[in-house]
């Protein structure tokens, strides 16, 4: 359970911290004490555990740190309920950690990714300890094969465990690992922070994220691949918004 207070916005639970305030806290963190994990959940997310998916609410509910990967959210926080969300999205909160919070000694394990990340992990960061596992497509639905994932990060102790297999199967396997007492170190549920941080993919320009477009980039370089994301799971957080804030001007004062 978390150790910071949370602020609760539009059904989830966050923890409100800004950026570096939250890279701070992970670095400090004893490597040693018991496996803790934070979680970037963005509107798509958000909207699924307003709907009673478990599969997001629940790892939420267990996350040391619930931290908000959306600038849209930041958006809808101001300027519907006139209360600041900070952003510390995945992505970012990882580049920040390769640039000051992960030497070169430190250990990662990695469950997720391929080859290349692990690579360009070493590469370009001069990580030295890299231990990774890519369970296949569709692995959540094989109870052995998630036995494998868990096993593998107990059998590869490390300060940072990314979990970077998709969402929410990522924000699970954390959730389970959490329950193992002989587990430690901190859990990133943090997507394709990997791929953006490596150069895999390209990242939205900075004046685009700073402008809350950095979804539009995403669709912009992969229609098909995030149409439905945007237009379909993650669109309803306007309606979701204007509803509470609607439901919040009738309650009495």
């Amino acid at each position: 359970m978390s150790a910071f207070p949370r602020r609760r916005f539009l059904g989830v639970d966050f923890t409100p911290l800004d950026l570096e305030k939250a890279v701070g806290e992970i670095v400090a963190r004893d490597p040693t004490a018991p496996f803790a994990f934070v979680v970037t959940p963005n509107a798509q997310h958000v909207v699924a555990a307003r709907s009673g998916d478990l599969r997001f609410a629940g790892p939420q509910a267990r996350a040391w740190m619930v931290l908000n990967d959306s600038r849209i959210l930041r958006l809808l926080s101001r300027h519907l309920f006139r209360s600041d969300l900070p952003v510390a999205a995945g992505s970012d909160l990882v580049e920040r950690l390769f640039q000051g919070g992960v030497p070169a000694d430190a250990t990662l394990t990695l469950i997720g990714g391929d080859a290349e990340v692990e690579a360009a992990l070493r590469r370009r960061f001069g990580i030295r300890s890299v231990a990774r596992f890519t369970p296949s497509f569709g692995f959540w639905r094989d109870p052995a094969e998630v036995e494998q994932c868990l096993a593998f990060v107990r059998a590869h102790p490390a300060r940072y465990v990314f979990l970077i297999a998709g969402a929410p199967q990522s924000e699970d396997l954390a959730r389970r690992l959490s329950d193992m007492p002989d587990v430690t170190g901190v859990g990133l549920c943090v997507g394709s922070a990997l791929n953006f941080l490596t150069g895999r993919i390209r990242r939205a320009p900075r004046w685009m994220r700073e402008a809350s477009l950095e979804w539009a980039w995403r669709l912009a370089l992969n229609p098909a691949g995030h149409f439905r994301r945007v237009f379909i799971e993650s669109a309803p957080i306007l309606w979701i918004a204007l509803v509470e804030r609607l439901r919040t001007d009738r309650r009495p004062a």
